[in-house]
């Protein structure tokens, strides 16, 4: 049975508070030290492909890690932690489980992935990938808000995929693509349905940056909100360029926001991306024009293969960015992509805390 849609209680919470979103599954995953071993298990022994990198999969191989990871967000004060399902679909998935044909002179075309989709073994991981991976992430929310007395929620992660619907890998041919938005809306249909039946509270459509990836993951919600006669709560957030254009669709910010509007979201934002120093004045401009919540989750800094974390900013830096921001009038919910850990998120959270939130200009839907 699918959870009760909680648009209006988690409304309701963010007219009183900035909440907290949590941090960078890969880069705490990292922090574990896990090896090929660890992330094959007996299962997936014989894999001929290197799954070190495929974070999803411990939510079926490690979920002792994944669970962790989850309670110490929540305990360090995310009330929203995100499943792992980032690459939580047979498209997705397929990078690591089928021979790329361009190894061996063939091509990536929407006869490939067709196959993909119709693929059993794919199919089925995918499903049971989203399926476990919010069950995970549910026992860690409600463990956590039994033992605080605070309620803490899940958001389904839906990712952005390996694939663009918007640009042609082939500069010879500027009309080609290698999957069809079909194809696209069948396969984000499974994860949501899974995401659904595992016990997300929200689902999050995130890391934007092909805008027409995004909408076949938002026309995938709506059919199955309508075909399943179920409603959750969505948050759409894009990764944004320097010009604030989401990356390959270079779609700019307000019309990021003109384009999602129509789902009423329960969130519009921005992750991933610059930074906070650099997010910053494209994340004024949607905060401007958008009529919903504005949720920001940016990377600690740029990336630095030397910093313990692989970005440069630390949870004091971060403190003092997204208290800047909640200050500027600019936050509703807040957390950090790639590079924060849990630390960093509890230097968030306080950063935040007692800070009143931005004020919607409109009427709730």
């Amino acid at each position: 049975m699918p959870l009760p849609d909680l648009t209006a209680e988690l409304q309701k919470a963010l007219r009183q508070r900035i909440l907290v979103l949590d941090g960078a599954m890969g880069t705490t995953i990292r922090s574990y030290g896990l090896s090929e071993a660890d992330a094959r298990g007996p299962r997936f022994a014989d894999t001929p492909k290197d799954l070190l990198n495929n974070g999803d999969i411990l939510s079926i191989t490690r979920p002792d890690v994944i669970g962790d990871i989850h309670k110490r967000f929540y305990e360090a004060g995310s009330d929203i932690c995100e499943t792992n399902t980032f690459s939580g679909t047979s498209i997705a998935q397929s990078e690591f489980f089928v021979e790329d044909p361009r190894e061996h002179g063939g091509i990536k075309d929407p006869e490939f992935f067709q196959k993909i989709i119709d693929d059993a073994m794919l199919r089925e991981l995918a499903w049971e990938i989203n399926y476990e991976s919010a069950k995970l992430c549910r026992l860690w929310a409600d463990k956590v808000a039994n033992d605080t007395g605070i309620k803490r929620y899940v958001a389904g992660a839906i990712g952005p995929l390996t694939v663009s619907l918007s640009t042609s890998p082939d500069a010879n041919d500027a009309g080609f693509r290698m999957v069809t938005f079909d194809q696209v809306k069948e396969d984000y249909t499974r994860q949501v349905r899974a995401l659904i039946a595992g016990g997300s509270d929200i689902l999050m459509v995130e890391t934007i940056f092909d805008a027409l990836n995004a909408k076949a993951a938002l026309v995938a919600i709506q059919e199955v909100f309508d075909a399943d006669n179920v409603k959750l709560p969505i948050i759409v957030s894009a990764a944004v360029g320097r010009g604030g254009e989401t990356m390959i669709s270079a779609q700019k910010v307000e019309a990021m926001w003109n384009a999602v509007a129509h789902v009423n979201p329960l969130a519009v934002g921005l992750n991933c991306s610059l930074g906070p120093d650099l997010m910053k004045p494209h994340l004024e401009e949607l905060a401007k024009v958008s009529a919903t919540n504005i949720s920001c989750y940016p990377n600690a800094g740029l990336p630095n293969p030397l910093a313990p974390t692989g970005f440069d900013l630390e949870p004091q830096h971060m403190n003092d960015y997204m208290k800047e921001f909640a200050l500027d009038g600019l936050l509703n919910l807040a957390g950090g992509c790639c590079g924060n850990t849990p630390e960093h998120i509890a230097a968030i959270a306080e950063a935040v805390k007692g800070i009143a939130p931005r004020e919607v200009p409109v009427s709730e839907n």
